[in-house]
């Protein structure tokens, strides 16, 4: 089984690691983009056509199932792609999990891109799930940056800053960006009492589903393979300075220590974020 996740860089890390936690005999194609992120500026047309050529890459390498574990990606060129590859192909696409937020009936905020908190897309997910005046926006300016460089002073910053714009009231955050998810422990340390919800765990299993696969963490791992714009080669510097990253290196198996929960409780300790990121607080 060959399993082919895209994105423009690190924000592929969470689902590629629920991925390898779930099913480690699954062979991952990670396919990165760093000629040409970020992809939240480009326009929408270039963001289908370097998806589509990606994902045709994954399937002349064999995939069984293409992944878009990224917002962005998703709301461009997830109907391109499906329209593309299946119904002979499975394409998991990514939502923020604002359905669960919502599901517990308190305010809670949803920290995003600039891009994206101002989008309709995000917009329409609110409307569609969660009660009037229930969910903030929260802009969180060079945070997806800062992970993506694994920048330890620009990520406390950026986390400080999103924790500030943060409502008092709030008792959960959505992590909308799937780059957040890899420093939750700073946020988590920045907004004390708050839940975090993530949507990883849920693109994995909803992969797994499609592909009609069940959980099996005990099984042999199979490879990793890495391709940066087209070219195979070694996961970035960046990627491996996250536990979670340097465990897809090392080509073994991940344990679920190293993944962000699906909600993670006040107070809960995890080990995701990468060694050396303090806990801030803004708020």
């Amino acid at each position: 089984m060959r399993i082919a996740l895209i994105d423009s860089g690190l924000g592929m890390l969470p689902t590629a690691g629920w991925l390898r936690h779930l099913r480690p005999d699954a062979h991952l194609d990670l396919l990165m983009d760093p000629a040409g992120m970020p992809w939240g500026a480009r326009p929408g047309a270039w963001i289908v056509d370097r998806v589509l050529a990606a994902a045709r890459l994954a399937v002349a390498r064999g995939a069984d199932a293409v992944v878009v574990p990224c917002n962005t990606a998703s709301v461009n060129a997830l109907v391109p792609l499906r329209a593309e590859l299946e119904p002979g192909r499975p394409v998991v696409g990514t939502v923020p999990a604002i359905k669960p937020a919502a599901a517990s009936g308190a305010p809670f905020g949803v920290w995003a891109t600039e891009a994206t908190s101002a989008s309709s897309y995000q917009a329409d997910l609110v409307a569609l799930f969660a009660a009037p005046g229930q969910a903030t926006a929260v802009p969180c300016p060079g945070l997806a940056r800062a992970v993506e460089s694994a920048d330890e002073r620009a990520i406390a910053d950026a986390v400080a800053a999103g924790a500030a714009r943060t409502p008092r009231d709030v008792t959960g955050v959505v992590l909308g960006c799937t780059h957040y998810p890899l420093v939750s422990d700073a946020i988590a340390a920045a907004l004390p009492g708050v839940r975090l919800y993530d949507s990883a765990g849920a693109v994995a299993g909803q992969t797994l589903r499609r592909l009609g696969l069940e959980a099996r963490p005990a099984a042999d791992p199979a490879g990793v393979s890495v391709l940066l714009s087209g070219d195979e080669g070694p996961l970035p510097a960046a990627a491996r300075a996250y536990p979670v990253g340097a465990a897809l290196a090392a080509g073994g198996p991940l344990g679920v220590d190293l993944l962000p929960p699906a909600v993670r409780e006040p107070g809960a300790v995890s080990n995701e974020s990468f060694p050396g990121a303090q806990p801030v607080s803004g708020r």
